[in-house]
């Protein structure tokens, strides 16, 4: 029997890896580190790092391997996130076969937790052969972005929206909430608001030593993050972000 355990790893503090996090990390026989291209080294070393830290035996094996890359050019997205998902899946078993064979427990750290805004439980049941899937649960960006501002999400009784920068582009102000968490977004799209009335709480690299949060009148702050968010991409070669959006009632 093969089983997958897709670990929630929280947004890159080896502190906020929860005890059953540490226990399936230790309970693996192998652990697959993604690697994204030189741009984004930055992700394998923390995760290098955090397997360093959580560790506590040497019968665990870890193999690195290169993730691939989605064709940008695709006009259909669905068709083409399905592609890439499809190699990505191939990936990951070519790599369990080469390092594990047909049995035993292999592990995947993700980043915050499996189940927001993340593909790795879609790739996974792509599998061939497909393995038992266990999930142990991470904290996600969105948890980090309020702690990092002390900022409660929802309104007392309100609803929020979590949604991506894509679909904020393309629809703007989603209707029936006045909170909106914005994910995914590599343009700042909350410069096709109208920021009359609206707080922005955002953050970057959320639980990493070079994170950044900004806070305030969306009005005001806005092209602040928007310089702030190209520094930082010049400096890394990438960035991920999130934010919060706030409409006054």
């Amino acid at each position: 029997m093969l089983t997958l355990s897709l670990i929630g790893i929280g947004c890159g503090d080896p502190r906020q890896l929860t005890f059953a996090a540490t226990a399936a990390i230790n309970a693996a026989d192998l652990i697959l580190i993604p690697r994204k291209g030189t741009a984004k080294s930055d992700l394998a070393e923390l995760r290098r790092t955090i397997c360093a830290d959580a560790l506590s035996n040497d019968r665990t094996r870890i193999a690195e391997f290169d993730l691939p890359v989605r064709d940008a050019g695709e006009e259909d997205y669905r068709k083409g996130v399905d592609d890439w998902h499809d190699a990505i899946a191939a990936s990951w078993s070519q790599e369990i076969a080469r390092n594990l064979g047909g049995e035993g427990r292999v592990a995947l750290l993700i980043w915050g937790d499996p189940s927001l805004y993340d593909s790795s439980l879609r790739i996974a049941r792509r599998l061939d052969p497909l393995p038992s899937i266990e999930v142990i649960p991470g904290i996600t960006s969105i948890q980090a972005l309020c702690a990092a501002h002390a900022l409660p999400l929802n309104e007392i009784g309100e609803p929020f929206l979590v949604t991506t920068g894509r679909r904020l582009r393309e629809a703007g102000w989603p209707p029936g909430v006045d909170t909106v968490v914005v994910m995914l977004d590599g343009g700042a799209a909350f410069q096709t608001l109208d920021a009359a009335g609206l707080q922005i709480w955002w953050g970057a690299y959320l639980g990493m030593p070079d994170q950044i949060v900004m806070a305030g009148e969306l009005a005001e702050v806005g092209p602040r993050i928007v310089a702030a968010r190209r520094e930082a991409r010049q400096r890394h070669g990438w960035i991920m972000d999130s934010y919060v959006l706030k409409r006054k009632s």
